[in-house]
């Protein structure tokens, strides 16, 4: 070992955030579409998506339009991601059990978990215990990313499988993997 690669060696490595692990994996699967309603926690994601030339992205005022956006998208040969809130999610029982799922749109949903751990609006957390019941009811694939060093393997994996099978994912983004809101009172 040269003594530049046991200084190498030695340093801390430096570790993606799961914004920068989210944009890659959505580069490295040819998810160019981006529409959102705009989040406090996607905030990061959201500023570099703008910046990179890649992505063609936009705020929808509702979290229905950007799935729609993003199905049209699909059937003319491009694909997309819809980044929202938990209580955005809330919102779109209909529009997937008309539009994404039986027409077979990957829809790629990043949503932003608010309702859990230290929650002060009791409507958010009423949207929360719904969430996984309405995907599980429409037979959707959805994961609860809790840790870093699992996120870009589920994500990575769930855009791979939703393209590939041609179903929508949604991929719950936890408190525990984004910091959350942080409610000082």
């Amino acid at each position: 070992m040269t003594a530049a690669e046991a200084q190498t060696a030695l340093q801390p490595s430096q570790e993606k955030s799961w914004h920068e692990m989210a944009l890659q994996a959505l580069k490295r699967n040819d998810i160019r579409l981006v529409p959102y309603v705009p989040d406090r926690i996607l905030t990061t994601l959201i500023r570099n998506i703008h910046a990179d030339p890649f992505f063609t992205t936009f705020p929808t005022a509702r979290e229905e339009e950007a799935v729609g956006i993003v199905a049209g998208a699909w059937m003319a040969g491009m694909r997309g991601a819809v980044l929202m809130q938990t209580s955005g999610f809330a919102t779109l029982a209909n529009v997937l059990a008309s539009l994404a799922v039986p027409y077979q749109i990957p829809l790629i949903m990043f949503v932003t978990e608010r309702g859990t751990l230290g929650e002060f609006n009791y409507g958010q957390a009423l949207v929360c215990s719904t969430m996984r019941p309405v995907l599980d009811s429409l037979a959707m694939e959805h994961h609860t990313c809790t840790r870093l060093d699992e996120f870009e393997f589920i994500l990575d994996r769930s855009i791979k499988q939703a393209i590939t099978t041609q179903a929508p994912v949604a991929l719950i983004l936890s408190p525990l993997l984004t910091g959350g809101k942080v409610f000082d009172k």
